[in-house]
């Protein structure tokens, strides 16, 4: 039995997604009008899942979240409007804990939401069967946030120069922007190799994240919109709605976002991103990472890749916020190593240093 709670500041709305709801199976499904209200329903209907608007009056989303969390957390999924503004605000949601998010594709009051039906459903069916982390402190640390602004770049040492021997490639999926705060900003500013990273994520995402994500991390990060040189102490995070390469060009490895291959299903795609740099690169000379995440994008790769004398990693199942992907990955019999999040930076180093 499958308990959902539907928390948005819209009356309309909130009948919309429940009609959808209960016509798609849920067992039960109620109602909240902001974050005070859904916390009441938290504690006496006990979802197993939660659909959270950000933009509420009395108490909004983020606050909400955070109490979630910290209290009795549960899988929550971000569903709200993608301005520049909400896709940062739902970034920061994400490393709060949220599982995933849906985008309203006509604003606050969306009454188009059908059209988005399906990937709504399927996200919060596989949130429902996703591990949230209690967290601590979150509290603070959104109020913390919201006085002091964006936080300073941390200072940087300077980087190795020349050109890299490797690359180190990673894959992920739901889950994936607080896993990745808890693997790259443990990465070293003299990483000798660089890292791209495909991440499932619209556009209107991927260059706010890649700048939260540079301003945690020794290692620059950006994200790859035009063709760059690959360089070690650096971090790229391929464009969403689109695929992200390694090429080589007049000698040079360059890593390029290219028109997402309409046959995959996921983008930016890991499996394609791990073949295109085994055209460039020995096999030998590549990691590759396989993290929380639905599906099973960048387990075939990664298999070969293994096969073909490359090291792999799978997230373990007790860090992984959902074990599709590294799941996979492992039945194929292509993981080298299994290891929790919190361990995989260390390792990363002692491959490549």
């Amino acid at each position: 039995m499958t308990k959902l709670l539907i928390v948005d500041d819209s009356a309309l709305m909130r009948k919309h997604l429940r009609l959808i709801f209960e016509e798609s199976g849920f067992d039960e499904v109620r109602t909240a009008r902001n974050g005070r209200d859904a916390l009441e329903q938290v504690a006496a209907f006990d979802p197993d899942v939660v659909t959270l608007d950000i933009n509420m009056p009395e108490m909004d989303g983020l606050t909400c979240l955070a109490e979630i969390m910290s209290g009795a957390p549960r899988p929550v999924v971000m569903v709200s409007s993608l301005t520049s503004e909400s896709a940062t605000v739902t970034l920061e949601a994400m490393q709060l804990g949220a599982v995933d998010y849906v985008e309203k594709p006509g604003g606050t009051v969306s009454l188009n939401i059908g059209t988005i039906r399906d990937e709504m459903v399927e996200k919060v069916r596989i949130a429902a069967g996703a591990r949230p982390r209690r967290a601590h402190g979150l509290l603070d640390r959104v109020r913390r946030s919201r006085q002091a602004g964006v936080a300073p770049a941390p200072r940087r040492r300077a980087g190795p120069s020349g050109r890299p021997d490797g690359c180190i490639l990673i894959g992920v999926s739901t889950g994936g922007p607080r896993t990745l705060e808890d693997i790259l900003p443990e990465l070293p500013a003299d990483l000798p190799w660089p890292v791209v990273v495909a991440q499932h994520m619209p556009g209107s995402f991927t260059g706010a994240f890649a700048q939260r994500i540079d301003r945690l991390c020794a290692l620059s990060v950006r994200e790859v919109t035009a063709p760059v040189p690959l360089a070690p102490g650096h971090v790229y995070v391929g464009r969403g709605d689109a695929d992200v390469v390694i090429e080589r060009r007049l000698g040079r490895l360059v890593v390029t976002s290219v028109t997402s291959d309409p046959s995959l299903r996921w983008h930016p795609s890991v499996d394609r991103l791990v073949r295109s740099a085994r055209a460039v690169l020995p096999a030998e000379n590549l990691v590759a990472v396989e993290l929380t995440g639905m599906g099973d994008d960048g387990a075939a790769a990664m298999t070969e890749l293994r096969a073909a004398g490359g090291r792999t990693i799978a997230e373990s199942e007790s860090s992984a916020v959902v074990f599709g992907m590294p799941a996979e990955l492992i039945r194929r019999g292509g993981a080298t190593l299994t290891l929790a999040a919190r361990s995989i930076p260390a390792q990363l180093v002692s491959w490549v240093s």
